[in-house]
């Protein structure tokens, strides 16, 4: 009884956080979507607009501030789920879809917020971007090339921002809410093929 009842315990607390995440990238996206009205992705014009924001549209900085904990709770959010699911005993075949959309989904989130540390434009993000990629170009065979494909040549400038942006608004923001999604249908499916199976034994002790 003990350990149905934490089994059950773990398989419920997964789908809340599969809820919690797909509520978290919905809140990210539609705050992103808004602030894009008034973001400029400019290497001179990033954070102006950003600080035009903050202070001259109304609650601007709320929606600023919403999008920043959005994503920093997607990536929280995330890594728990994957270690409910790792207690719970789903790293099994009929729980591939939600394991493997689960780790997916940390991996873009990271990736969410990696590519935003750009995009405020201040000397913080400018430097800890150009120490990453030494890091990135240090990479055998293909380190060159990300390094090229992330700035659009060699200096960090306004071909960066606008590739990070791009890579941060649609293609990665887009990948999360899919994931997102995938992983909640993917629990919830085997959710209830695990009840059918509950049941059939229950049927068949009887």
């Amino acid at each position: 009884m003990r350990n149905i009842s934490y089994s059950f315990i773990l398989r419920r607390l997964a789908t809340i956080l599969s809820v919690a995440i797909i509520s978290l990238s919905l809140i990210a996206a539609i705050t992103g979507i808004l602030l894009s009205f008034y973001y400029e992705p400019t290497a001179g014009g990033a954070y102006n607009s950003l600080q035009s924001i903050k202070s001259e549209i109304p609650n601007g900085w709320l929606i600023q501030r919403l999008h920043e904990i959005a994503g920093n709770g997607l990536i929280g959010v995330s890594l728990i789920q994957i270690v409910v699911m790792f207690l719970g005993e789903k790293f099994r075949p009929n729980w591939l879809t939600a394991w493997i959309s689960g780790i997916l989904l940390t991996l873009t989130a990271i990736a969410l917020s990696w590519t935003a540390m750009l995009l405020d434009w201040t000397q913080l993000g400018y430097w800890r971007f150009n120490i990453e990629l030494g890091t990135i170009e240090a990479i055998p065979v293909i380190g060159s090339l990300l390094r090229e494909f992330l700035t659009g040549g060699g200096a960090v400038n306004t071909m960066t921002v606008m590739r990070l942006y791009t890579l941060h608004s649609y293609v990665l923001a887009m990948g999360a809410i899919v994931l997102a999604i995938i992983h909640l249908i993917g629990l919830l499916r085997q959710e209830e093929e695990e009840k059918q199976e509950s049941q059939e034994i229950t049927n068949t002790a009887y």
